[in-house]
């Protein structure tokens, strides 16, 4: 069932990629029929509720949740009807943008998320207090972020979609998606992946630092819309308070991540370091926006912008999302072709990076802009694409998997 369910993941993430490669194609050689807003809305929800949000559903289904045949009925039900919810998105966000259907959809999938969490909470089997602690607040933290859906209509019947109400309400969403559900949930899986044994008071430590940067951080995109000092300096302290909580993590991991990647074929050592570093390097970036100005403009750069969600949504969480893929055998460590398919990834990733901060830091320092920037950048997300599908022809064609 999980290598269903994953390829199930995998052809949302292709659809997505395609998505993203069509609006990067719109730069260089526009489609007149292609609504560029209402397709960028049907890419990010395929992204963050098709692959992310149901690949993390497969995973903590698989590790933490006993296999039974009524909770096994109960969780592939929800898959599915999770999957006909994203389809829906998938074709009507591009068509319509926020509209009758797929708004339609988008609720189907919010009411699935809750019944998910209820059958997590309820069924959940785990000893150890750290893994148990970060699933269960990373659940917490997708439900809160959805008050933030929820207030999208008395925003726009009150004071219309410009408003700094409507515009903090999508940033409310956003940012304890990524930030609390997405980046959490990874963290509860490496720690059962790791089978990082720490004690209480060590963990419980780094999880408060962690929860009151995750939430403190919050300060910086209501910033974009309401100016005080008071949001300036939560975000410092947030920020400051998240590098603190980065720092216990490596010291935690550190004394078991050599057992851990003795056992490890080479691709998953460098899937896993790659996230690592993705992880480190967000942390890093987010000390930035401690100058004032920095964390206006990084807002006002729409370079910084996307790039920033995507190496939160490549680099970090995708790259998590393989490292447990390829230690679960769902995709094929010892195979060349899936290999290659990540490294062309990882590859067409970093291209892809590079491009969208460089053209964000010359248009912040007034410098020349990068030659051909939009061919360039839509040549080296063609790499994403050919990646994604390797790695699932490599998958579809692995006999011995997990059924």
């Amino acid at each position: 069932m999980l290598k269903k369910w994953i390829l199930v993941c995998f052809g949302n993430f292709l659809i997505a990629a395609l998505m993203g490669l069509l609006l990067r194609l719109q730069f260089v050689a526009p489609v007149g029929t292609i609504n560029y807003q209402f397709l960028l809305h049907g890419h990010s929800h395929t992204a963050m509720l098709g692959w992310v949000y149901l690949a993390l559903f497969s995973l903590i289904y698989h590790f933490f949740i006993p296999k039974n045949g009524e909770t096994a009925q109960k969780f592939n039900r929800l898959f599915w009807i999770t999957e006909v919810a994203v389809i829906g998105m998938m074709v009507t966000f591009p068509l319509q943008g926020y509209a009758v259907f797929s708004i339609i959809f988008a609720t189907l999938h919010i009411f699935s998320s809750y019944y998910f969490v209820r059958l997590v909470w309820k069924n959940q089997q785990i000893d150890s207090l750290a893994e148990r602690c970060l699933l269960k607040t990373a659940l917490f933290f997708m439900i809160l972020s959805t008050c933030g859906i929820w207030c999208l209509g008395p925003a726009v019947g009150l004071l219309g979609k410009t408003s700094a109400f409507y515009q903090i309400a999508i940033q409310f969403f956003l940012h304890f998606q990524f930030n609390g559900w997405f980046i959490i949930a990874v963290l509860a899986l490496l720690f059962h992946q790791v089978q990082l044994k720490v004690n209480d008071k060590t963990f419980l430590s780094f999880y408060r630092w962690l929860i009151v940067g995750t939430v403190l951080t919050f300060a910086l995109p209501v910033s974009w819309y309401l100016s005080s000092p008071v949001l300036t300096w939560a975000n410092g302290i947030g920020v400051v308070v998240q590098l603190i909580a980065f720092a216990k993590l490596v010291l935690m991991l550190r004394p078991h991540i050599g057992v851990f990647y003795a056992r490890l074929s080479t691709i998953e050592k460098t899937v896993y370091s790659f996230a690592l570093l993705s992880l480190g390097l967000k942390v890093v970036v987010q000390l930035v926006v401690l100058f004032p100005d920095m964390a206006l403009l990084s807002h006002q750069i729409r370079n910084f912008v996307i790039g920033f969600i995507h190496m939160i949504m490549l680099g970090i969480i995708t790259g998590f999302l393989l490292g447990f893929l390829l230690n679960v055998n769902v995709i094929n460590r010892k195979n060349r072709f899936s290999g290659y398919g990540i490294k062309i990834f990882l590859m067409g990733f970093v291209l892809t990076e590079f491009l969208l901060f460089a053209q964000g830091g010359n248009l912040f320092f007034n410098w020349n802009l990068i030659p051909m920037y939009h061919q360039n950048l839509f040549l080296s997300s063609i790499w994403l694409v050919v990646g994604i599908i390797m790695i699932i022809f490599s998958t579809a064609n692995l006999k011995n998997s997990l059924k």
